[in-house]
């Protein structure tokens, strides 16, 4: 597929997170959550063959604690033979993979996450059009609650309340440049952030957090305070598909992944 904007480095995040083994891994009896299998093949092969599908000359690199689990995964293969994919060493935090993944590559990159089943060619460019054609540093990708309660009621549990919209992260981010980190470095603790208040105050300050806990903010207002305390730009880019805010964190979405995919 092509299109008029030049193609991003592609990042998939399939490491451990924190080090330790998925439950749904190990349900299955593997090591990683993107090997998974759902719908016929692995987590990550429906990750990859989206890819694949949406530019036929884009790098891809695939960040992992032990590459040699997904040697028996055909899209894997398929694009190593083809020049198209690198591996690249996970490491003990979301920031340090994403920093160790970048190094030398072309910019922009845009990251997905290796158990993100449902995402489509469609919203891949969009959001790497959105990027480029409004010069943003960084853009995240969102869904509002209406449009992912449409896509399955049981699909998203938790939502980020703003003034506007409630809304849920699609697991699609895009990067312009190195320079783009400074936002990045926010969620360098990994894990659950936005579970964490003190995470969430350190990252964004007190008076930002105020408003997002008393909800006078709206998501674009958000994403312009963001802009400001980093000094780069930061932008929302809303999805209208509200299947790509499902991906599989549980049991429940598994098999609501499940389903969609079957559908």
């Amino acid at each position: 597929m092509t299109t008029d904007h030049k193609p991003p480095t592609i990042l998939v995040l399939a490491g451990k997170r924190d080090g330790t083994l998925d439950p749904l891994a190990e349900r299955a009896g593997v090591s990683h959550k993107a090997i998974v299998p759902i719908g016929g093949k692995p987590l990550i092969g429906h990750v990859l063959a989206t890819l694949e599908q949406a530019w036929d000359d884009a790098k891809i690199l695939v960040s992992i604690h032990d590459p040699a689990v997904l040697d028996g995964v055909a899209e894997v293969r398929r694009l190593q033979a083809a020049g198209r994919l690198e591996m690249r060493a996970a490491q003990h935090g979301i920031v340090e993979s994403i920093e160790t993944a970048a190094e030398g590559i072309d910019w922009p990159l845009l990251i997905t996450t290796g158990d993100n089943a449902l995402t489509t060619a469609e919203a891949l460019h969009a959001i790497h059009a959105s990027g480029v054609e409004q010069q943003a540093d960084v853009v995240l990708g969102l869904a509002k609650r209406e449009d992912i309660q449409a896509a399955h009621p049981d699909g998203q549990y938790g939502f980020y309340q703003f003034k506007d919209i409630a809304i849920s992260n699609c697991n699609l981010f895009w990067l312009g440049t190195a320079s783009a980190f400074s936002a990045v470095e926010a969620f360098r603790s990994g894990g659950q952030f936005f579970k964490n208040r003190g995470r969430i105050i350190k990252a964004f300050g007190l008076g930002n957090m105020i408003r997002f806990l008393l909800k006078t903010e709206t998501v674009d207002g958000a994403m312009g305070r963001l802009s400001q305390r980093f000094g780069v730009k930061v932008i929302a880019h809303r999805f209208t598909d509200g299947r790509l805010a499902i991906d599989v964190d549980n049991e429940r979405t598994y098999r609501v992944t499940e389903e969609l995919l079957g559908a």
